[in-house]
């Protein structure tokens, strides 16, 4: 089972990945631009057009920064081992549901299964926090009820 955690905890790094090659390319993209803007007798136009740019280098650079921030927690993760109740690195079967107890990454496709990549910080996965199979929790007001952790 630990082969199906380095699985989804490989496919979450793949997910800041790209997140983090995006917002590289954002950044890069605005630089250029930058660099091509050249100034007209248009004064306001010109310092508009760059306002802008820099703005978009700004919001590249608070994409990467979330993105490592996820980075650090995913490499806080450990794949090795089981548990027999739900924490951080667990995988975990539900009758509505299985889930990735990690990082905030959506849906992660594995084969023919889907697993939601969630934090142990968001609603569910505080709710979850402890859980065993068999226990029982609510959220939401969709019932859900855990039939494995590894």
């Amino acid at each position: 089972m630990s082969q199906l955690k380095e699985q989804l905890h490989q496919l979450c790094t793949q997910f800041v990945q790209e997140r983090m090659d995006n917002a590289r390319q954002a950044i890069l993209s605005a630089e250029q631009s930058a660099a091509q803007d050249t100034k007209s007798s248009a004064g306001d136009k010109y310092e508009t057009g760059r306002e802008m740019l820099q703005q978009e280098k700004d919001r590249g650079m608070a994409q990467l920064t979330e993105a490592n921030k996820l980075l650090i927690a995913l490499n806080r993760v450990s794949t090795a081992g089981t548990s027999t109740k739900i924490e951080e690195g667990s995988v975990v079967r539900t009758n509505n549901g299985n889930f990735y107890i990690a990082i905030s990454a959506g849906v992660i496709k594995l084969g023919d299964e889907s697993f939601f990549a969630i934090s142990a910080a968001s609603p569910i996965g505080a709710k979850m926090q402890g859980c065993k199979a068999g226990d029982e929790f609510v959220m939401n007001g969709k019932g859900y009820m855990v039939t494995e952790v590894v």
